[in-house]
């Protein structure tokens, strides 16, 4: 019997991805201490891609516990400026300061995936972006959180790529996919070899 697939985040635009590319899959988000791991391994001197590949694997091996029979996915995105990682924004001053810091610089984007079966890590794979923030004005950024916050409130980096958030950007080096926070062509590319899972 084919092994179902599970996407062990929240994320729509993650979930859409796997769903245009015709992955028959189910969600299932599950918490994880983020913020003390991260501020742990940090401490220890661990990189950014190592910090997401870690936080992909324990959402990974924890939504396999609640489905044992399943190919596991879990994700995870970091975002690194100048050795700094940011996280989602906690409100609206925080996201504009956040963009405030990435005008006119180059960041980088860490999108991990790990895949577990039965417990085990099977596959996993990082991309790596660097984006460049275009030098825009104060007032923008106010009215750029004020319209788009619904939306990038729950976005590393406080912009998606696929709405007004490209406006921000002048330069994008690296995989599409990647900056919409899942590997998807590794991804599919390891799938493609498993016989044991459905489509």
């Amino acid at each position: 019997m084919p092994r179902p697939i599970v996407l062990a985040s929240s994320s729509a635009i993650r979930s859409q991805l796997l769903s245009q590319a015709r992955v028959d899959h189910e969600t299932f988000p599950v918490r994880i201490d983020e913020e003390s791991i991260r501020a742990s391994m940090t401490a220890e001197g661990a990189p950014p891609r190592d910090i997401a590949d870690k936080l992909a694997e324990l959402k990974a091996i924890k939504a396999g516990r609640s489905s044992p029979d399943s190919v596991v996915i879990g994700v995870d995105q970091v975002l690194e400026l100048d050795g700094q990682l940011y996280s989602k924004p906690v409100n609206r001053a925080d996201a504009i300061a956040q963009l405030s810091k990435f005008r006119g610089q180059r960041h980088k984007l860490f999108s991990a995936a790990v895949v577990v079966v039965s417990g085990e890590v099977v596959w996993r794979h990082i991309g790596m972006v660097q984006i460049q923030i275009r030098n825009v004005s104060d007032a923008y950024l106010q009215d750029y959180v004020d319209r788009n916050w619904d939306e990038i409130r729950y976005c590393v980096g406080c912009y998606q790529i696929e709405g007004e958030g490209v406006r921000l950007m002048s330069q994008v080096s690296g995989d599409y996919f990647s900056v919409l926070g899942l590997p998807l062509l590794e991804l599919l590319g390891y799938l493609a070899f498993r016989e044991d899972i459905a489509g």
